[in-house]
């Protein structure tokens, strides 16, 4: 039988050769193949061209050496497919044309039927699984329940998300309804993804940290709980990643994800020892790093690594994606540099060098 993909190896905590790696953001943002595509085409108009999409999923793994291409499109697809109007406006975000105030913007949302409102992200799918070698794996995604709620509430990006919580606080019954509805859309759009091939999912809950760890177990947990616990009989990997979630980690542990993603603003170790060495992680190198001279990058993607151990279940990534202006020479040599350091600690586990 075939040995699984290195990233899928990894996601079990299974003994691996080297700690294997890829990007948030990957496709995209750095690279300018797909800036000179972005000049003629929206990213929903990406996301919605399979030919398109497949490409620009692929262009990063042209690039560097990495171990898992991530399909491209947005967090909102799934929304837009399930009847959403919303816009995503260039250095603004996502923008909903009528935001949920009430129980009747929630019974507005669809249920999905992913063969039907998004055929697109599948087909993408299908094109980019028949291009990868077998030790690459293929990664699916969906946003979480509680950061589309957020959109959807807020009708736009929000830095203290009023309106989200005082739905919540103050008509818990509608806020419950909405994450419901959202909470089947993502199994949906989700399982979907993994019968058109993906190797693993990874559920981005990009605005979570603004909850108390009281809020996250009262209002979000029994959704995030519903998704993974509706997905593990497809036996893929779980990747459930959260920003600024260190106050949550615990609580997220017993989600039913098979690895957490951790930002940088947690130290890997700790993290780890957080959440238990029953379950996978995946982080955490500050995006900012990236742009500080090679010798500073290096020494903090060594740290990285060291604070893994070589304890079968790491997978390398930023804690959060690339940056806008991201050196892309930067990006190359970071992958460059994982690849090669950690398959020399996982041979020998002598000390790990900094490359010439």
């Amino acid at each position: 039988m075939p040995r699984a993909p290195l990233l899928v190896q990894a996601a079990r905590r299974e003994p691996v050769e080297r700690t294997p790696g890829w990007f948030m953001r990957q496709a995209g943002r750095i690279l300018p193949e797909y800036r000179a595509i972005r000049e003629r085409l929206t990213l929903i108009e990406i996301s919605q061209r399979p030919d398109v999409a497949a490409e620009v999923t692929l262009q990063p793994l042209r690039r560097m050496p990495l171990d898992a291409a991530i399909m491209f499109a947005d967090i909102m697809t799934p929304l837009i497919g399930a009847g959403v109007a919303l816009d995503i406006v260039e250095g603004v975000g996502p923008v909903i044309e009528r935001p949920i105030r009430d129980d009747a913007g929630v019974r507005a949302i669809r249920a999905l039927q992913p063969d039907q409102d998004v055929p697109y992200v599948l087909e993408t799918l299908r094109l980019v699984r028949r291009e990868l070698d077998a030790s690459q794996a293929l990664i699916g995604f969906a946003g979480a329940p509680f950061t589309l709620a957020a959109y959807l509430v807020e009708g736009r990006p929000s830095r203290d998300f009023v309106r989200t919580k005082s739905l919540m606080y103050g008509a818990p019954a509608t806020w419950h309804m909405l994450m419901d509805r959202l909470a089947e859309l993502t199994v949906a759009y989700l399982r979907a993804q993994i019968g058109a091939g993906v190797d693993a999912v990874q559920v981005f809950d990009s605005w979570v940290g603004a909850l108390s760890p009281d809020d996250y177990a009262q209002f979000v947990q029994p959704y995030m709980r519903r998704i993974f616990t509706s997905l593990g009989s497809a036996g893929v990997p779980m990747i459930h990643f959260g920003v600024m979630t260190s106050t949550l980690l615990e609580a997220m542990a017993t989600d039913g994800a098979s690895v957490i993603g951790l930002d940088w603003r947690v130290p890997l170790d700790e993290g780890w020892s957080r959440i238990g060495y029953d379950l996978a992680v995946q982080g955490n190198l500050d995006p900012v790093a990236l742009f500080a001279p090679p010798a500073v990058l290096e020494a903090k993607a060594l740290d990285v690594l060291q604070r893994a151990g070589g304890r079968p279940g790491h997978i390398f990534n930023l804690g959060h994606g690339f940056l806008p202006g991201t050196p892309l020479d930067n990006a190359i040599r970071l992958a460059e540099l994982v690849r090669h350091e950690s398959a020399r600690l996982h041979e020998d586990r002598r000390p790990l060098a900094i490359l010439a």
